[in-house]
């Protein structure tokens, strides 16, 4: 089954034919799509979404780039949020030391991690995977998922180091690959690709962001890329597409578990 296990569909840059190519993505057989929040205020828009689509699942959380804009009792409303709705995980949430850089914005990477935690509380008291966000910071992500274990999650847009990788394999992560694995001087996360057990991988696009080398440059990525991406991870590997997807999709029923509950239509449930 062909999954993709982080696209931003609710963004804006979908707010023209948002309905087009979610319809276009199953026609070419992404069979599921998992949009997170990253913020309060695109809580509602998301799970919209996956109401009007029924292949569409919707994460809850509050991404590390929006923790300077939230509000301490937006933690209160996420968990308001979970109690009573149907989240396939709690993310996008972790940790970004990329735009923000310990040494020179000390006090906005305590907010991140203030954030962080009190979300994977929430994941442990629901017993809720987590999509993750690790760039520049994963070290510290294991740091926190150690010290507040969740049950499983996915660490998104994978770029750390086969060590790094083990770690979260050990703690039951599976690990995102998309638009950056197309690139062929993307040599570290192209050996990742090829030399990690394919049971550890699954597939993203992180659309309208992360697009592949194929792309005119700034192009909007979007799901319509998805069986391409992996046709790329196939022939880094050496295998067949047809084991990627099966294997992938696999691997993100069962790091996401809820995602089978809500993709109902038989042409989903492979």
């Amino acid at each position: 089954m062909l999954i993709d296990t982080h696209c931003h569909l609710d963004a804006a840059e979908f707010a023209a034919d948002r309905a087009q190519i979610a319809t276009q993505a199953l026609a070419l057989g992404v069979a599921a799509i998992v949009v997170p929040a990253v913020a309060r205020a695109n809580f509602d828009q998301v799970m919209l979404l996956a109401r009007q689509h029924r292949h569409c699942a919707y994460a809850l959380g509050i991404h590390p780039l929006f923790v300077a804009q939230a509000a301490d009792d937006d933690i209160a409303s996420l968990e308001a949020y979970i109690q009573s709705q149907n989240a396939v995980a709690i993310g996008e949430i972790g940790l970004d030391y990329f735009v923000h850089k310990p040494q020179l914005n000390p006090e906005n990477i305590d907010r991140q991690i203030f954030f962080f935690c009190e979300q994977l509380k929430i994941a442990q008291r629901y017993q809720l995977p987590v999509l993750l966000h690790v760039r520049h910071a994963v070290d510290d992500v294991l740091k926190y998922l150690r010290r507040y274990p969740v049950v499983a999650g996915i660490a998104h847009a994978f770029n750390g180091s086969l060590q790094q990788a083990e770690q979260f394999i050990a703690l039951g992560f599976k690990l995102g690959f998309g638009g950056a694995m197309t690139y062929s001087r993307a040599l570290k996360i192209r050996t990742l690709a090829e030399k990690l057990p394919l049971e550890s991988i699954v597939l993203e696009t992180d659309a309208p962001d992360m697009a592949p080398s194929w792309l005119p440059a700034h192009d909007r990525n979007s799901p319509l890329q998805l069986m391409q991406i992996a046709q790329v991870l196939a022939d880094l590997r050496q295998v067949n597409v047809a084991q990627v997807i099966d294997i992938t999709g696999h691997n993100a029923l069962k790091v996401l578990p809820k995602l089978a509950d809500l993709c109902t239509p038989p042409h989903v449930l492979l």
